[in-house]
C-alpha cells in the first residue's frame, strides 16, 4: 500500500466514524471519556514502558533537555491527562446547543446551532499528552480525529491511541473516531492535506 493509499484509508474510516459520532448521545461520549481516564490509570505501567522506548531513542539522538522533558510522561503529566478526561466529560455537551436565536419581522425564528465539524486532522510536536488532549476535545464535540504526532513520540502515541480506541469501543462508539498516523514519513502530512473530501479541518499545533 502506498503512503497516499494509507492516508486515504484513514480519511475514509474517519469520515464514516464521524457520521456515527455526530449522532452519539452525550452519555455515550462521556462514558468513553470516563473509561479513558480509568484506562490511563490501569495501564500506566504500559504507557511508561512505551514512553521509555521513545526516551531511549531520543537520548541516543542527542535530543536536548527541554525537548526530552516535553517528551516524558511524568506522573504529573499522566495525572493531568486523567483529570482532563474527567473535566471534559463534565462539561455541557456542545452538540445541538443554540448560541443565539432571534425572530425575523415575518415571525420566522432563526438561530445558530452548534454542530460537529466532521473530521479533524491534528498535527503536533513530540508531546504525547497532546494525543489525549486533542482527541478528547474532538470526541466531546462529536468529531472524528486523525492524530499525527512527532516521530520522537511514536511509541507513546501508539500506546495512548490504543487506549482511546478501546474506550470508544467499550462505550459503543466507533473506534475509528480516533486514528493515529503511525508512519514517520513527513510526506504523510502532505497527503493528508489533499484529502479535502474526507478531512474537514486541519490544525497544526505548536
Amino acid at each position: 500500500m502506498t503512503l497516499a493509499q494509507e492516508m486515504t484509508l484513514l480519511g475514509q474510516k474517519a469520515k464514516e466514524a464521524a457520521r456515527l459520532l455526530a449522532k452519539a448521545s452525550p452519555a455515550a461520549k462521556n462514558a468513553a471519556l470516563t473509561r479513558l481516564a480509568a484506562l490511563l490509570e490501569e495501564r500506566e505501567a504500559e504507557l511508561r514502558t512505551a514512553n521509555a522506548q521513545d526516551l531511549d531513542a531520543a537520548r541516543a539522538r542527542g535530543l536536548d533537555a527541554p525537548r526530552m522533558d516535553r517528551l516524558t510522561l511524568h506522573p504529573a503529566v499522566l495525572a493531568d491527562m486523567r483529570a482532563a478526561c474527567l473535566h471534559v466529560a463534565g462539561l455541557p455537551d456542545p452538540v445541538g446547543a443554540m448560541d443565539s436565536q432571534w425572530q425575523r419581522p415575518n415571525g420566522l425564528l432563526v438561530g445558530r446551532m452548534r454542530v460537529p465539524l466532521g473530521v479533524i486532522a491534528m498535527v503536533y510536536e513530540a508531546r504525547p499528552n497532546v494525543t489525549i488532549d486533542a482527541a478528547i476535545l474532538c470526541l466531546k464535540a462529536g468529531n472524528a480525529v486523525i492524530l499525527r504526532g512527532g516521530s520522537e513520540a511514536l511509541h507513546s502515541n501508539t500506546a495512548l491511541a490504543a487506549l482511546l480506541r478501546q474506550a470508544l469501543e467499550e462505550a459503543g462508539l466507533p473506534a475509528d473516531a480516533a486514528q493515529l498516523v503511525t508512519t514517520t514519513d513527513h510526506a504523510a502530512v502532505t497527503e493528508l492535506c489533499k484529502l479535502d473530501q474526507y478531512i474537514d479541518v486541519m490544525i497544526p499545533r505548536g
